[in-house]
């Protein structure tokens, strides 16, 4: 009987570990969860070995924003995330998830979005993250969504929340952070998110900044020519003013020209505010088409108000009327509207023809005006109906890359994994880092801190991002020559190319290009946080690379 454990080899291949320096051809082995070397590791009996020659071995991505809180349970979206090196998830975007709480609001508003949770069935952020271990083959961590919190205290209230309101939501972010979670995020485009004030936000930041966590954003008023509005509301929540000391920050999916981001990010800097953001290689987004077509007020009612209010006939000749032609006047729309909204999904399954189609399209089908075909396509879908949303103009390749150069810059795809024809970003992301943006906005080194060390770093995932003795191990294998992506918006579920061989908490998932169907995917809890430090195991030792919690 062997003395040693067993360990996997991933032998011969150059070692590109996370932290900046360069490459090294080497050997890497993983004992049990973890990195045991990285060198000249000599063959011993029992050893599995993977041959990485001419292969890059990295540090596996940190997908800094997805909508997978729901999906990364479908083998399909383990199949598309792992594929593209990705090995965690960050959830709870947007301000608007599962936990605290039952999930059913935010199923129900999010169903094109999340989609359902198959197993939650209600609790706080412990109870959510414990969903995730062992059931997955993708660790994935958990942002408190503020919308969630503000609706588990207050409804749809549109109001400003009083002293005890306030100090009920700061307890749900509280509990959420000592649960483990990374930070807390919030949707100010959003319902109920966007009720929220200045102050409120500030307030809420509190326990976040006590708890050395981060504030994540989708900034209000949708970015491009808004963006400056929305970083400066960024800058004051995370300034704290008389309520906390400061708080990190982060942007969710920015989307800006690159000199404007350039500008607008010093100025915040300037300001005293500690930024970060996460950007996907698209230029075209993906929305709610009831967000994007409907009067703001629709987001706050309930679905069954909303369906019967659209159906009514007066309602639906006032918003002909009044309504339409202010959608037209949206400077991210114009009036070419029905041509730049098409649509990805739809619960309704005599409206799945209507899928990969614009609104235009679907109405010359019907015979119909864009405004009754809109109206009834949402009564349909209930209004849980998506769409990949054209631009006028494709941002160029070199634009994009400015902004992925970036100091502050780590990866994120914002993917939706709900519907027919989805976005191509959660199929392509990182591959597209790596097949296009690779010397263009940063060498194979830089690639592995902006789309694994930083994220991990940023979020509180210490012991993960990085290829080190003790770390976890969390590594992605990576063909140089052929890595990049194969999804498009014709054919956006395409899987990407050039990496075939992953490994999750030491457990390899993906082989030669498929799934092993071995769960070994983590509920991540952020670093320092009560939850993390009950998780570690004592036995492992008191040196630096060991004494954090890895999970």
């Amino acid at each position: 009987m062997s003395a040693h454990p067993h360990r996997t080899v991933l032998r011969g291949g150059t070692v590109i570990d996370g932290t900046g320096a360069p490459g090294r051809r080497a050997d890497l082995a993983i004992v049990g969860d973890r990195v045991g070397a990285i060198g000249e590791v000599p063959a011993r009996d029992g050893d599995t070995v993977v041959d990485c020659r001419d292969r890059l071995v990295m540090p596996g991505f940190v997908d800094a924003h997805a909508h997978a809180d729901g999906a990364v349970f479908r083998p399909d979206v383990q199949l598309a995330l792992l594929r593209q090196g990705v090995t965690t998830v960050v959830g709870g975007q947007d301000g608007v998830s599962y936990a605290p709480g039952d999930g059913v609001w935010a199923t129900r508003y999010f169903a094109a979005i999340n989609g359902v949770h198959p197993t939650f069935a209600g609790g706080g952020v412990a109870e959510l993250l414990r969903t995730y271990d062992g059931t997955t083959p993708l660790n994935v961590g958990y942002l408190v969504p503020a919308g969630t919190v503000r609706h588990e205290v207050m409804g749809m209230d549109p109001g400003r929340a009083d002293a005890a309101q306030l100090a009920r939501m700061q307890q749900l972010v509280r509990n959420g952070l000592a649960a483990g979670a990374l930070g807390l995020s919030t949707g100010l485009d959003y319902v109920p998110g966007i009720f929220a004030d200045t102050a409120e936000l500030t307030a809420l930041c509190a326990p976040v900044a006590v708890a050395g966590a981060l504030y994540v954003t989708h900034m209000r008023g949708g970015y491009e020519a808004n963006t400056a509005a929305g970083l400066r509301e960024v800058v004051e929540i995370c300034g704290g003013g008389d309520v906390h000391p400061g708080v990190r920050g982060h942007v969710s999916h920015l989307h800006v020209d690159a000199a404007d981001a350039e500008r607008l990010l010093a100025e915040a800097t300037a300001a005293g505010a500690d930024l970060t953001f996460d950007m996907y290689p698209y230029t075209r987004g993906c929305t709610l088409v009831a967000m994007a077509v409907l009067p703001p007020e629709y987001s706050a009612l309930d679905v069954d108000d909303a369906v019967a209010r659209l159906s009514d006939a007066a309602e639906r000749a006032r918003l002909r009327a009044d309504w339409f032609p202010t959608v037209a006047g949206k400077p991210s729309l114009g009036p070419e509207w029905p041509s730049m909204i098409r649509i990805g999904h739809t619960p309704a399954p005599e409206w799945e023809w209507a899928c990969g189609m614009t609104l235009a399209e679907i109405a010359r089908r019907r015979g119909d005006t864009v405004e009754d075909a809109t109206l009834d396509l949402l009564v349909a879908g209930r209004l849980a109906v998506n769409a990949v949303m054209a631009v006028r103009d494709e941002r160029p390749v070199d634009n994009l890359a400015r902004l992925f150069a970036h100091a502050g810059h780590t990866g994120g795809s914002d993917g939706i994994y709900i519907g027919e024809v989805p976005h191509p970003r959660g199929w392509g992301t990182f591959a597209r880092f790596l097949g296009t943006y690779v010397g263009r906005a940063f060498s194979w080194e830089e690639a592995a801190v902006h789309l694994a060390a930083r994220p991990a770093a940023r979020f509180g995932l210490s012991g993960r991002g990085i290829l080190r003795p003790g770390a976890a191990a969390d590594v992605a294998i990576i063909d140089p020559r052929t890595v990049t992506d194969a999804a498009t918006y014709e054919d956006p579920r395409a899987l990407a190319v050039g990496i075939d061989d992953v490994f999750v908490n030491g457990a390899r998932v993906l082989a030669d290009g498929a799934l092993t169907d071995v769960s070994a995917g983590r509920g991540l809890r952020r670093s320092g946080s009560p939850a993390a430090l009950a998780l570690e195991d004592p036995a492992r030792g008191s040196d630096d690379t060991t004494s954090h919690d890895l999970r």
